[in-house]
């Protein structure tokens, strides 16, 4: 008969403690799956430097299983060997497998082939959403059990779902992640993380479970509202946000150093335990950004997830570091001792240069020679095309008769540029969007490139389609007859991008481009795309990610190790409007600030 482990973090009558004695939790949230994996250790040790004793990440679902059935804890997904790296530099570990993340990532981590199954019902007691938790936690949590202090491992703490008193109150379906943790080997500190309001609490917090809270301001009434309800427990932020994330066409946003370590020391006053969302942000690689709804339309996030954090993107050391740092250091005990740690170098980046592009296929043509067509009556959704990401090319040749006519798209997600016989005849970002065709009285070749700008990860709309999910018409005509070729950008190898790039002559405005770049020893850089529009860069076969002339971000931060000595290629996507060159610089430009301190009224 097996006997349960005492958990090593412990609560009584407000207080904290690990193995007894009066405890602060000190984290920072740093993502694995958003670091190179050769610069964990890196990016771990200089959290520690920090000043704090914890660092907490999520565990991205999708990230692990991308095609149903096909788990993968190796490379990049290594989450056990994060943890050890944490360890060895005196770090605990608080893991937050959802399932469920949020995290401004790609559909809130959850995988598009469960989200797109017809007549699912996320994160609710739905059996079949159950079915497939449990399936998947049958793989994940005996690991991170095997990772438990309790067991000579570094996890203290395990947290249930993720803020989900800010989406519904289910608590059959809370108390059933809650159950599966547990029955899976988990017996350290549980908790679950909700927004500071009775309603977000009602909604997310378990009876006999530490209640935790998330915000960005105003300590005291969220210490408040807790001990209000949980009088025995202690105060934890379980997220405090010194920064925030960005969308496209929007501002960087940034907190001052000051008002990010003063917030922190109210939150240290009350007694609390934090961890600071982000220590360090790292970047949404490839195309894993999420996005937004606000209600009249989708925000999608941008490729680097800076957010403004201690810890810069590229791991150099902030004002904010520094300032942290020194609110850390005025604590007794621990915290003092690791602030008080050696400080890490800023790590080496190549020095500016610029490299010149050479063109190569056309953007149709080369698209069109990327992917085997698919023939339906009507426009498929990605969820049917079994596309997760990415972009797909609709085409259809319906019959114009003379006279200018409005082209309506139906259920657009998200965007599309549209291309009549080969030439741009607009750009659709909306819903339900339309144009108009001159026709002739025949046959016309209507092309729709639609792009997913990243999955809603947040609200009521998590899990909404992506594709054509209407219709397209001519005037009330529906058009029928399209030719669909998926196009998963973000799993494409080296040799598919050389493939496209080669199908065809350049036209002069849209399509690839490659530069070469030299270097004698690998570094970190940020890559600009001056007179580019909007598009995708791969360095060596790696996708990086977005990037797009509204901004605010104008650099793609290339670490380093995806860099060897010698020539590497960075090829370019570009679906508006080839520049002539690439340049390097030796500093990021995340766009003009805009200071965002998130608030509850």
């Amino acid at each position: 008969m097996s006997t349960s482990l005492p958990a090593t973090l412990t609560y009584g009558d407000g207080a904290l403690l690990r193995a007894g004695r009066p405890h602060r939790v000190l984290a920072g949230s740093l993502h694995y799956f958003r670091v190179r994996p050769e610069q964990w250790a890196d990016r771990l040790r200089r959290l520690a430097a920090l000043g704090l004793n914890t660092v907490d990440t999520y565990v991205p679902w999708n990230f692990h299983e991308r095609a149903e059935g096909d788990i993968r804890f190796d490379g990049p997904r290594d989450l056990a060997r994060f943890a050890r790296l944490a360890q060895e530099e005196g770090l605990d570990v608080v893991v937050r497998p959802g399932p469920y993340i949020c995290a401004e990532w790609d559909n809130g981590g959850l995988p598009a082939w469960l989200t797109g199954t017809p007549g699912m019902r996320l994160r609710t007691s739905h059996g079949p959403f159950l079915e497939a938790v449990d399936r998947w936690f049958d793989e994940l949590i005996p690991r991170v059990a095997e990772l438990q202090a309790g067991r000579g491992g570094p996890v203290v703490a395990v947290q249930i779902e993720n803020e989900y008193g800010s989406y519904g109150d289910d608590h059959g379906y809370v108390r059933h992640v809650r159950d599966a943790l547990v029955a899976r080997g988990v017996t350290e500190l549980l908790y679950t993380a909700d927004g500071p309001t009775p309603l977000m609490q009602d909604g997310g917090a378990l009876p006999g479970e530490l209640a935790a809270a998330t915000f960005g301001s105003r300590p005291d009434r969220a210490a408040e509202l807790l001990r209000s309800r949980r009088p025995g427990e202690p105060f934890f932020c379980a997220e405090f946000w010194n920064g925030w994330f960005d969308h496209w066409g929007e501002k960087h946003h940034i907190r001052s150093a000051r008002n990010a370590a003063e917030t922190v020391g109210e939150i240290l006053d009350e007694g609390g335990s934090v961890s600071l969302y982000m220590a360090h942000g790292g970047t949404n690689f490839g195309l894993w950004a999420g996005a937004n709804h606000d209600g009249g339309g989708i925000r999608p996030t941008v490729t680097s997830y800076d957010s403004d954090a201690p810890i810069a993107e590229h791991g150099a050391l902030t004002p904010k570091f520094h300032a942290l740092r020194e609110k850390l250091a005025a604590l007794d005990g621990a915290g003092a001792e690791r602030a008080e740690r050696p400080l890490p170098a800023d790590p080496p980046l190549l020095a500016p240069r610029e490299l010149p592009v050479t063109r190569h296929a056309a953007l149709l043509d080369a698209l069109r020679a990327a992917a085997e067509p698919v023939h339906a009556p009507l426009p498929l959704s990605f969820e049917e095309l079994s596309l997760a990401s990415g972009m797909a090319l609709y085409e259809a040749e319906p019959l114009l008769p003379p006279g200018d006519h409005e082209v309506t798209v139906t259920g657009l997600h998200d965007r599309a540029q549209v291309f009549v016989d080969g030439t741009p005849a607009a750009v659709l970002d909306r819903e339900s969007a339309s144009f108009t065709a001159a026709g002739t009285g025949a046959r016309v070749r209507l092309a729709l490139l639609v792009e997913n700008q990243g999955r809603i990860n947040y609200g009521p709309l998590l899990g909404q389609g992506k594709g054509i999910l209407g219709g397209v018409r001519v005037e009330r005509r529906l058009v029928h007859g399209w030719t669909i070729r998926p196009l998963p950008l973000d799993e494409w190898t080296r040799q598919d991008t050389a493939r496209a790039a080669a199908a065809a002559p350049p036209d002069g405005r849209a399509g690839f481009a490659t530069a070469t770049l030299s270097v004698d020893e690998p570094a970190d850089t940020f890559v600009a795309l001056p007179g580019f529009g909007k598009g995708f860069l791969w360095v060596n076969g790696t996708l990086l990610g977005r990037y797009w002339e509204i901004g605010p971000q104008t650099t793609l931060y290339l670490p380093g190790p995806l860099l060897r000595p010698g020539d590497n290629t960075l090829t370019v996507l570009e679906l508006e409007r080839l520049g002539e060159r690439i340049t390097l610089h030796d500093r990021p430009d995340l766009g003009p600030c805009e200071e965002y301190v998130e608030t509850f009224d």
